[in-house]
């Protein structure tokens, strides 16, 4: 089938410029802040620069640990025995458990996230897969699964080893997969302390207690690799909520880890808007459809149309639909036939964003069909 561009202008009372604004001067080694409400990276230094991501590796243990019970291999009031390899984990944070307990998935979920406890992180890997270097393979083959060149894992705790590595926005796309794929388990970062066995422990993620916006999700600290943060934030706007994403590495303390932290987090909020293009099933754009029951199919993006644009720029977007041509049936509902593209109007790129059928289209009749044929021949 050929393509044809089909497009049309859409003039929006929004900021659009092709010059971004200059974040503030971030005291970090290797930092990126990404708005995860229009998929957009707002800015960055050395983000793909390999570092020791200390324990920032505990969002990738969590997240095999979140498929596992996605997947019913583990459940959240299960019971799990405690390994002598678990309990002789004595080195960085701890839980704080031994032979002599079966703390339940949910209890260990939150020993390793809220109490960064590395002896937790043991025990979930052994509970998932048997022992934890064949944990580790799974946590590999996940960061390969998503092209993150730039990380390899070689323990599930973070403790510093040769060849363990990652970087700023390798770990924000881990981050970002634990918001969108797993909702029902990020509250567990949101968790400002945990008590264990009578052991009340602090999350280290301080901005939990400073900015009640920030719901996530990991703080870090290796010699030379200084101290570290994964902080998500989500605030309400007049078009609805916002979330950013922002990933420091190489600070130097734990107050500078959450200030350089709160510093791009609130610098993204006022120096960027982002503006609702299309609502979530809306049609983007009605198209004709050849040897289907309908003559017509509508198609739009699967969620709403986000675009971070900076703030106060006065001017206009432009977007284009793509799509092919001719549309024949059958369609399927969520079927991508084309692409919303996204510009200034000075023709720099914003974004792109694929476009689904939003009703599916069934073949029509002997009939119908050969008479569409006639007339897709004669055109």
């Amino acid at each position: 089938m050929k393509r044809i561009l089909v497009s049309f202008l859409v003039a929006l009372s929004l900021a659009a410029q092709a010059q971004a604004p200059l974040p503030p001067e971030i005291a970090a080694r290797n930092y990126v802040l990404i708005d995860l409400t229009a998929h957009k990276t707002l800015a960055e230094r050395e983000a793909d620069a390999p570092q020791d991501p200390a324990s920032l590796t505990k969002l990738m243990t969590a997240y095999v640990a979140f498929g596992a019970l996605r997947d019913k291999k583990l459940a959240l009031d299960q019971t799990l025995p405690v390994s002598r390899r678990a309990a002789s984990e004595r080195k960085g944070d701890l839980m704080f458990i031994d032979t002599t307990m079966t703390p339940k998935v949910d209890e260990l979920l939150r020993g390793l996230i809220v109490q960064n406890g590395n002896d937790a992180a043991v025990a979930l890997a052994e509970g998932v897969s048997g022992s934890v270097e064949n944990f580790v393979q799974l946590m590999n083959r996940q960061a390969q699964a998503w092209g993150l060149k730039n990380t390899e894992f070689k323990n599930v705790t973070g403790l510093s080893e040769p060849g363990q590595k990652s970087t700023a926005r390798d770990m924000a796309t881990v981050a970002a997969h634990i918001i969108t794929d797993f909702p029902e388990y990020y509250g567990y970062y949101a968790q400002r302390d945990y008590i264990f066995n009578k052991i009340r422990q602090d999350n280290g993620n301080l901005l939990l207690r400073r900015d009640p916006t920030v719901d996530g999700l990991k703080a870090g600290f290796a010699d030379g690799a200084g101290f570290s943060l994964v902080a998500s934030a989500n605030r309400e706007f007049p078009n609805g909520k916002r979330r950013l994403l922002s990933v420091v590495m190489g600070t130097a303390s734990k107050d500078a880890r959450a200030g350089e932290s709160q510093k791009l987090l609130n610098w993204g909020y006022t120096a960027f808007d982002a503006v609702k293009i299309f609502d979530a099933g809306k049609a983007i754009k009605t198209v004709s459809v050849w040897k289907g029951e309908a003559k017509e199919a509508k198609l739009g993006a699967a969620d709403a149309v986000y675009v971070a644009v900076p703030r106060g720029d006065a001017g206009k977007l432009q977007t284009q639909v793509e799509h092919i041509d001719p549309l024949v049936a059958p369609l399927n509902k969520g079927q991508r036939v084309g692409t919303l593209r996204i510009t200034t109007t000075t023709g720099t790129p914003v974004a792109e964003v694929p476009l689904i059928v939003q009703e599916a289209v069934p073949v029509s009749g002997l009939f119908g069909r050969a008479f569409d044929s006639i007339r897709l021949w004669i055109k």
